[in-house]
């Protein structure tokens, strides 16, 4: 082999030892985030009740943290869209999560945890959206595929809710807020080794800003869907461990109950790429939202059943996976490269920001320490399928073609 082509060689085996470990460490940042996820949302409700707090204090304090999601994606997505560096951003708003939330451990008020939650959810929106842009512009670049890096987060998340499950069999309810600590310190150290070419910034349209994409019929059916999709979470984030536990199942069995939801993710994950490819954007999201109503309707009816929560939350592969696995993807597809970030950020300002937050308040009100716990979910239930409907409101033509869809 002449000199050159041994270069050539050497230079290829080292971009792909290099494109190899980028991929391993995205791998661990996304165990680590939804792994934060995988200790605080199924147990926050955990730690508050052990405060003393009502269900509808715990509802209004979830209400306002997640209130904290509309202002924070479309600040830091600017900045990142502005600057080029997604990777800067990512790593400060993991350092000021870190900071904010430490101030748990100072505060026992309603107003005090709240300013403590609610500060800490405003930096951490800065995480996802830029990882999520960091990783399709990687993963584009090698023949691995998101959902193959996305699934870690899946793995993260199953991990830490049944390790923390157990340990609040054992320890008090404060075991959440002390793991959090740790979880957060680690992610912050891994987003350290995240390596990307700072690109230049992108040139926005002269034509108009994100909204004049954001008002297209496709994508405002789509966020609309996505936030009454959020709104029926609600129940589920707020009191499914709550319920659980008046149902008289153990915190490692609640934890095994909410892993097993996630696990089935891991399987959605890995074969999204053909379910897009062969049924297309709509009929996912149609299909997926529809039995999330079917499973808040049997979590109403038939919860005191065993096989009924194992089948619920078997659905979560749905619920959550196929339906972010999809969304991710649409506007990856539907938006100019310049407004990714912005556009992520509009989905999760609307849909887990304003659904989110109007969905932990009217369940907070609705639980009522779990005497309405029918009526919570039932509720619920009717979201979902108001999500579902609205998708019949924009033809299946409209939508970016599911062919685009190939980096599952």
């Amino acid at each position: 082999m002449s000199p050159n082509g041994q270069n050539e060689a050497r230079s290829a085996e080292t971009g792909a030892a290099s494109s190899k470990t980028a991929l391993f460490i995205l791998a661990i940042t996304y165990w680590l985030y939804f792994g934060q996820l995988g200790v605080l949302v199924p147990y926050l409700g955990i730690f508050l009740d052990g405060r003393g707090f009502s269900s509808a204090e715990i509802g209004e304090l979830f209400a306002v943290i997640t209130l904290a999601r509309i202002l924070g994606p479309g600040l830091w997505a600017g900045v990142a869209d502005k600057t080029g560096n997604a990777i800067g951003v990512m790593r400060l708003g993991c350092f000021l999560t870190v900071l904010t939330f430490s101030s748990v451990f100072y505060f026992t008020s309603f107003w005090g945890l709240t300013l403590a939650f609610g500060l800490m959810m405003m930096f951490w929106t800065a995480v996802l959206p830029q990882l999520e842009v960091i990783t399709m512009n990687t993963v584009a670049k090698t023949k691995a595929t998101y959902g193959q890096i996305r699934l870690w987060g899946s793995v993260g998340f199953i991990c830490m809710t049944v390790g923390i499950g157990k340990a609040l069999d054992i320890f008090s309810t404060d075991t959440p807020v002390h793991a959090s600590v740790g979880v957060l310190a680690l992610l912050f150290i891994s987003t350290l080794f995240i390596r990307a070419p700072k690109e230049a910034a992108p040139e926005v349209s002269t034509a108009g800003s994100i909204w004049r994409y954001a008002k297209q019929k496709p994508f405002a059916i789509f966020i609309f869907a996505s936030a009454c999709l959020q709104i029926s979470f609600g129940a589920y984030y707020g009191f499914f461990a709550l319920y659980m536990r008046d149902l008289e199942y153990s915190g490692q069995q609640t934890g095994i109950f909410i892993a097993l939801g996630v696990l089935a993710e891991v399987g959605i994950f890995l074969i999204a790429r053909r379910l897009i490819s062969q049924f297309g954007v709509w009929n996912l999201l149609f299909v997926s939202i529809a039995l999330t109503g079917l499973r808040w309707y049997v979590m109403a009816a038939f919860a005191d059943t065993f096989m009924v929560i194992v089948l619920s939350q078997l659905i979560h592969a749905l619920s959550f996976g196929l339906t972010h696995a999809v969304s991710v993807h649409f506007i990856h597809q539907f938006l100019p490269k310049a407004y990714h970030s912005r556009g992520q950020a509009v989905y999760i300002s609307v849909a887990f920001g304003l659904g989110g937050a109007f969905g932990n308040y009217m369940a907070g009100q609705q639980w009522q320490q779990g005497t309405n716990a029918y009526e919570t979910f039932f509720t619920a239930a009717v979201f979902a399928i108001v999500g579902a409907l609205s998708l019949l409101l924009c033809s299946k033509r409209t939508w970016t073609s599911p062919k685009r869809f190939n980096s599952y």
